[in-house]
């Protein structure tokens, strides 16, 4: 049974910083395209950012870029999103996804091109 599993939410000043985790298992996902997207009360869900299998390449929305990170570990099936310089606008559900066909990027942000996500962690950030 393939699963993804976000930790790290919590609640944070604006400002500040927060490190999510996503532990995948069932299969490994070190072929596959990674991404991070986030859905904010009364909003759909939008790309955050993702991250090619061997982690040299990524890709980031317009409003996170240069205050989010995304890394990955293969060894340990897990991928991470740093945030930083948190804003109340950052305020959301985030959600881990795997790609599920190795070695593409193409379209990489858009959610209906991943097949696997996991249940999400709420980030609150507070002004």
């Amino acid at each position: 049974q393939v699963q993804l599993v976000e930790s790290g939410g919590g609640l944070v000043q604006a400002g500040g910083s927060l490190k999510l985790s996503c532990a995948a298992s069932g299969r490994s996902f070190s072929n596959d395209v990674m991404g991070w997207f986030r859905r904010a009360p009364g909003k759909e869900r939008e790309f955050v950012a993702a991250i090619a299998w061997l982690g040299r390449t990524a890709f980031y929305a317009d409003s996170v870029k240069g205050r989010f990170t995304i890394s990955r570990d293969n060894a340990r099936n897990t991928v991470y999103l740093q945030m930083d310089s948190l804003k109340p606008e950052d305020t959301a559900v985030y959600y881990c996804a795997g790609r599920g066909r190795q070695h593409d990027t193409t379209y990489y942000e858009r959610a209906d091109m991943y097949s696997d996500w996991g249940q999400g962690t709420q980030v609150f950030v507070s002004s």
